[in-house]
C-alpha cells in the first residue's frame, strides 16, 4: 500500500511502499489484550510484601498454659489472631511475569501498527531531527497537528530531536528496536520515520 511522506515543516516528501503483511492485517481486541497484558504484567514490580507469624518480631515463648484459664489455647504472641502477630495469608515478593509465543508477540505489534493506520492516525515522516530547541519543535508539531504523540525512529534517535521533545507534553520518542504494542496504542498519533519503517518490516517480516 501507498503512504505519503511528509516532513516535519508540513512539507511533502514524497511516497512510501507498506507491506501489507504488516500495515494491513485485521486487528484483533483479543491478541492486543493478550499482549498488553503480558508487557504490564512484565514490568510489575511485584516487591509487595506481609510478614508471617516466623518473621514478626517478638517472643516465642507459650502466652500462657495450655489448660485451666478458661480461654482459648495459644502458643506465641506472633499468632494472625493477635494484634501486631503475622499475615496468615499475605503477600510475598514474586514475578508477575508469563509466558507469551513470540509469534503472538509479533503479530500483536503488526496489528497495532496496522490499527494506527486504518484510523488514519499513522504519519511518516522523512527524518526526525531537530537543533534540541524546544520551542522550535513544538511550533513544527503543532502546526502538524500534533497531541500525544510517539515518534518511532531507526536503530538510533537523533540526539537534538530527543532533546527538543523530552518537554513537550504528550510526545514521546523511542528506537525501533523500543516498539512496543501498549505505547502504540496509549498514544493517539503515530510518526514513523522512514528508517523506522524499514527497520520494523525487517523486523516482522
Amino acid at each position: 500500500m501507498k503512504a505519503q511522506v511528509v516532513t516535519l515543516d508540513a512539507g511533502s516528501a514524497g511516497e512510501i511502499d507498506l507491506d501489507e503483511a504488516i500495515f494491513g492485517v485485521e486487528p484483533r481486541a483479543d491478541i492486543l489484550h493478550r499482549v498488553v497484558r503480558w508487557q504490564l504484567a512484565k514490568r510489575q514490580a511485584g516487591t509487595h510484601k506481609t510478614k508471617t507469624r516466623s518473621e514478626v518480631a517478638g517472643t516465642r515463648k507459650k502466652i500462657y498454659k495450655q489448660k485451666g484459664t478458661g480461654g482459648a489455647r495459644h502458643g506465641a504472641r506472633s499468632a494472625p489472631i493477635f494484634r501486631k502477630g503475622g499475615v496468615a495469608i499475605g503477600l510475598v515478593s514474586r514475578s508477575h511475569a508469563h509466558d507469551l509465543p513470540k509469534k503472538v508477540r509479533a503479530l500483536g505489534l503488526r496489528m497495532a501498527l496496522s490499527a494506527k493506520q486504518g484510523e488514519g492516525k499513522l504519519t511518516i515522516v522523512d527524518s526526525a531531527t531537530a537543533e534540541g530547541k524546544t520551542a522550535l519543535l513544538k511550533a513544527k508539531l503543532d502546526k502538524l497537528g500534533w497531541g500525544r504523540t510517539l515518534v518511532i525512529d531507526g536503530a538510533e534517535v537523533n540526539e537534538g530531536f530527543l532533546l527538543a521533545s523530552r518537554n513537550i507534553e504528550g510526545v514521546n520518542v523511542l528506537p525501533t528496536m523500543g516498539a512496543n504494542v501498549y505505547d502504540i496504542l496509549r498514544h493517539d498519533s503515530l510518526v514513523l520515520t522512514k528508517a523506522a519503517v524499514e527497520a520494523l518490516e525487517a523486523r516482522l517480516k
